[in-house]
């Protein structure tokens, strides 16, 4: 065959197996059960094949390495995101483009959860380990872009590649924590996963405020393009290493596929008309709080549509044309798997409307300094750590689920009501991380439940595709809620300046709005006074959102099927028979 057409046959299905993976032959799969090896299930993609035959192989050492590399891994993700995270308020303050802050987040939140399905589609299609090389090349090319930003648009153009790569790294991460544990256990062990964060908001609050008054915001994005890539290291060569050893015993072997087949198997045009739509649906939601004319744009209009039209259209496409879809329709006739959805997206949008601007408020309205502000902002996060743990050892004396996610929601909805009153710049620094703690109680709860009580109702080869959905459904909730913020401090808060500082230019008015560095009238001056009222005023306009949004919460939580955990991967398993196979019986290597 010559070069033309070995490249036409990449445009066409293969006469293989739809599947990247086979089972190997009987003569050699008796060979491996001589050697104590399993056979992996030929009808299983290659992502979960490649991982349920490195379970087979790695014995006790590679356990550990894999466990070990994952701690590292959350580790370097966790410092990253408690601290890049607050660079970005520095970053559009020196363009001055501070009311950009929430467009830039919410852009970023919505890249994050429309590749969440693709990525995991990947994953399966590809392998973990080797997906992991792309999302840390992700990584890489954002911190790059944003160190070296001279314009505000360069810096976003960073930060979208940096939420890709932050998207994909996170989802991951839990879908290998999801594929070597239980059901009854992966509460535990995704809570577990998130320990590293009871430490990193301390110890990046001091690397924040020394690099922020030191090195500058630059330098302290650019020093993980050396940290980020040794530290993931670990657990892609762990990945890639057993997978090599699980193919060269002839448990799992690895076919060619044509580029037809990597685009059906990841359902690409599935992939384009969900992310697509969302995309398309929610960015003209940011835009329009940023754009002077608002909805009068047309273009706005246009997209909205289009962004519409694309998620009806998903329905027939998946149902008619999709051979491996990313969003099968019984997904949406299963209320375990909706509801965990829905209660995913609420809590998120009423969490990012609430910490949009919480850390630009404590510093203007409250004098924190960088340290004490970050302190503030990932108190949440680390009290929702330590209650995650507490919560997945509970699902797992207890077997059940419900009703603590029915009381989670309602520590949530009463935290949002206690922070309608702890939200103004008389409160003391103990109120204000009193109702963060509340907030971080209800969330842990809720956070760490939505993705287990999905996952435990699919099998084993769709793990990834419904982990990935929920985090959609929760990172478009983010995108909303702050959108939501962006809106609410770009339409009242000029307004609430000239009502506080009657005599205040149109330019130092315009200057308050887009910056919080250099231009704030000096603390306890009664200029100061009257700024810190007006932000205090916007915190609490956008933590009504948030309350409001607690009264269907309740409502949903109150409908959440009590589906038992098992002691298998899933309540599927506890269905199909664990006889002989094929004369090997199934391996049981997996967190017990």
């Amino acid at each position: 065959m010559g070069f033309f057409d070995q490249f036409v046959a990449q445009f066409r299905p293969s006469m293989e197996n739809s599947s990247s993976t086979d089972s190997i032959p009987e003569k050699d799969a008796q060979v491996a059960c001589g050697e104590t090896h399993d056979v992996v299930d030929g009808k299983r993609v290659a992502g979960v094949a490649k991982v349920e035959a490195l379970q087979m192989v790695w014995g006790k050492n590679g356990k550990y390495l894999l466990w070990m590399g994952l701690a590292l891994m959350m580790i370097i993700f966790e410092l990253d995101n408690s601290t890049v995270y607050n660079y970005q308020t520095f970053a559009t303050s020196s363009f001055n483009q501070l009311s950009l802050l929430a467009a830039i987040q919410t852009c970023q939140t919505i890249v994050s959860a429309v590749m969440k399905p693709p990525i995991a589609k990947i994953s399966d299609v590809i392998g973990r380990g080797e997906t992991y090389i792309f999302t840390i090349t992700c990584y890489l090319l954002s911190y790059f872009l944003c160190a070296s930003s001279t314009t505000v648009n360069v810096y976003a153009g960073g930060a979208v590649f940096y939420a890709i790569g932050q998207t994909g790294t996170q989802v991951l991460d839990q879908i290998i924590i999801s594929d070597i544990s239980t059901a009854r256990w992966r509460g535990f062990a995704i809570g577990i996963s998130y320990f590293p964060f009871l430490i990193t908001p301390w110890v990046s609050a001091f690397i924040v405020d020394s690099v922020v008054g030191g090195i500058g915001w630059r330098w302290g994005i650019g020093m993980f393009a050396i940290l980020m890539p040794f530290c993931a290291s670990f657990i892609i060569v762990t990945l890639l290493y057993y997978q090599r050893k699980a193919r060269r015993a002839g448990i799992v072997i690895t076919k060619r596929i044509t580029i037809y087949d990597f685009c059906s198997l990841i359902d690409l045009g599935g992939v384009v008309l969900l992310s697509g739509g969302f995309a398309m649906l929610l960015l003209p939601i940011s835009l329009a709080a940023t754009t002077p004319s608002r909805w009068q744009t047309p273009y706005l209009d246009a997209l909205m549509g289009l962004g519409v039209a694309f998620l009806i259209a998903l329905i027939p496409y998946e149902h008619w044309v999709a051979k491996h879809p990313v969003l099968p329709l019984r997904y949406l006739r299963n209320a375990t798997i909706v509801l965990s959805c829905l209660l995913g997206a609420l809590d998120s949008l009423g969490f990012s409307a609430t910490h949009t601007y919480l850390y630009a408020w404590s510093i203007v309205s409250h004098n924190y300094s960088v340290r004490d502000a970050t302190f503030l902002v990932y108190t949440n996060g680390v009290v929702q750590c330590l209650v995650g743990i507490a919560a997945g050892w509970i699902m797992y004396k207890t077997r059940r689920y419900k009703y603590l996610n029915f009381f989670g929601v309602i520590i949530r909805v009463i935290g949002y009501g206690i922070m309608m009153r702890l939200r103004g710049q008389n409160n003391s620094t103990a109120e204000l991380f009193i109702v963060q703690c509340t907030q971080g109680i209800g969330s842990g709860i809720i956070q760490t439940i939505i993705v287990v009580s999905a996952q435990v109702v699919v099998s084993h080869a769709e793990l990834a595709q419904i982990s990935s959905l929920v985090l959609l459904m929760s990172f478009l909730g983010s995108a909303i809620g702050q959108a939501i913020a962006g809106g609410i401090y770009t339409n009242t808060f000029r307004d609430r300046l000239r009502v506080h500082l009657p005599n205040a230019s149109d330019d130092t008015i315009e200057s308050l709005f887009n910056s919080i560095t250099g231009v704030l009238p000096d603390w306890g001056t009664n200029d100061r006074f009257a700024v810190n009222s007006a932000y205090s005023d916007v915190i609490r306009y956008i933590t009504i959102v948030a309350l409001i949004v607690g009264g269907p919460m309740i409502l949903l939580a109150s409908m959440l099927p009590n589906v038992q955990l098992t002691d298998t991967q899933n309540i599927f398993e506890n269905k199909e028979s664990h006889g002989p196979q094929d004369g090997c019986r199934r391996s049981s290597s997996r967190l017990a």
